[in-house]
């Protein structure tokens, strides 16, 4: 968006109503030793001169078109229809980064309701909130709902989640002051029914189990769920929700609070975001909600209107009575997911899901009939795989990389002792052809 800079007599006005003669005193606060008289730069270059010299550093890059990426691992390149991006660039809507009551139109707070709905419905569960950052930190915040809701002062990781979600999680734990146990996931990539059993106690405040797991590899929900509640604790289920096109949604297997990242709804990979959190759950847990949610009313006159329901955070009310301190939803990442959805529809969803499934079992069984190359894991997974390579799997990501074919994620950047083996990924953007080319550049 543009900036517009302030001119030396507005400056001059603003000091002159804040009592000050000079933008220095701004800073006479600081420190004398911590200021810096100037900052060593290099000399300033013209308007066509800059952009020749970001030309040049664009060159650098080494580019993978869409079609030969196949790394996920929780940020996916998806295609996002032209809609999405034309609605979110109108200026009503991309300027307000964390609308307020008193400054959210009907409109914006209308799509937010509809997003609501929306993660809603696909979860299977009451209620959503207006949206969190991302997916690691509204499952962070789950944990503290099921905390502070039980009282107990324990979670339980049920195998292999994201291990970066794990270390929001653990970074929560610390301040909030509950304990968070990683259980190690069974040899074959999944949940070990035995060890979540022994874990499972009267402290345990809710279970996480991730469908489909980091691995990509499909949980059987039921039996968990069952365990969770048979000890008195939640179950909260981090999901794909591109894949709630084809899975059971977290409502009917159980789940008390669904949480998920929203990128895959039409948002763009971007260098690393924005990006936004879903969460949702049950009614009874709607008071323990964090961030803001939107509700529907009628006025004075009958006529049906929109306005902030809930916003029990440390800026609206006492600090003691807050849910959490969480300070925003993405309001603008949430319109994207929205307008993504309802473009979408649910047949145009499922239909989406099930060709990136098609696309990847028919990667994954000629990658398999390669020597030196094989499944890690024989589960059921949807449109992400383990492959276990003879050579190290950086090795093997190196040398596809020089060919211009993203391989994937080896795994042993995220998970210790997984030398050999790649997380790959397909997703609509890589089309028959492109999948022909990683098969000819696999070495």
């Amino acid at each position: 968006m543009s900036y517009i800079p302030n001119a030396q007599g507005e400056r001059d006005l603003m000091l002159q109503d804040i009592g000050l003669d000079r933008i220095d005193d701004l800073f006479r606060q600081i420190p004398a030793p911590l200021l810096l008289d100037q900052v060593q730069l290099p000399d300033p270059l013209s308007e066509v001169e800059l952009g020749a010299y970001f030309r040049m550093l664009g060159r650098l890059n080494q580019r993978v078109t869409a079609s030969n990426s196949f790394i996920g691992a929780g940020a996916y390149r998806r295609f996002s229809p032209a809609i999405v991006n034309a609605i979110i660039s109108r200026p009503d809507f991309y300027t307000t980064y964390t609308p307020y009551q008193a400054e959210a139109s009907q409109g914006l707070l209308q799509a937010t309701y509809e997003f609501q709905s929306m993660i809603a419905l696909l979860t299977g569960l009451d209620l959503a909130n207006a949206s969190l950052y991302d997916g690691a930190t509204a499952l962070a915040e789950a944990s503290l709902m099921a905390s502070t809701h039980t009282g107990r002062r324990e979670v339980v990781v049920a195998g292999m989640l994201h291990p970066e979600y794990v270390q929001v999680l653990r970074t929560y734990a610390q301040a909030q002051d509950y304990e968070v146990r990683a259980l190690v996931p069974g040899k074959d990539g999944r949940v070990d029914a035995q060890t979540l059993a022994a874990a499972v106690s009267s402290r345990t405040a809710a279970v996480i189990l991730q469908q489909p797991n980091f691995y990509g590899l499909l949980e059987d929900p039921f039996p968990i769920s069952e365990l969770a509640h048979r000890a008195g604790a939640l179950l909260i289920a981090t999901v794909d929700p591109i894949s709630l096109a084809l899975l059971a949604p977290p409502g009917e297997y159980g789940a008390d609070i669904a949480v998920g990242d929203g990128q895959p709804l039409g948002i763009p990979l971007s260098y690393g975001g924005p990006y936004l959190g879903f969460i949702a759950c049950r009614q009874a847990l709607l008071r323990r909600m964090p961030g803001r949610l939107v509700g529907a009313t009628v006025d004075g006159q009958g006529r049906r209107g929109f306005v902030l329901t809930l916003q029990a955070r440390e800026q609206h009310i006492r600090r003691e009575g807050a849910t959490s301190n969480i300070t925003t939803n993405h309001a603008l990442m949430a319109l994207a997911a929205t307008v993504y959805l309802a473009h979408m529809g649910q047949a145009g969803l499922r239909q989406l899901a099930e060709l990136c499934v098609q696309r990847a079992h028919a990667l994954a069984e000629r990658i398999a009939e390669r020597p030196g190359y094989r499944l890690a894991f024989s589960g059921p997974f949807l449109w992400e795989f383990v492959v276990r390579s003879e050579r190290s799997a950086q090795a093997v990501h190196d040398a596809m990389l020089a060919r211009g074919i993203l391989a994937g994620l080896p795994l042993r950047r995220l998970v210790a002792g997984r030398d050999h083996e790649l997380l790959v990924a397909v997703t609509e953007m890589n089309d028959p052809s492109g999948l022909d080319r990683y098969l000819k550049a696999l070495p």
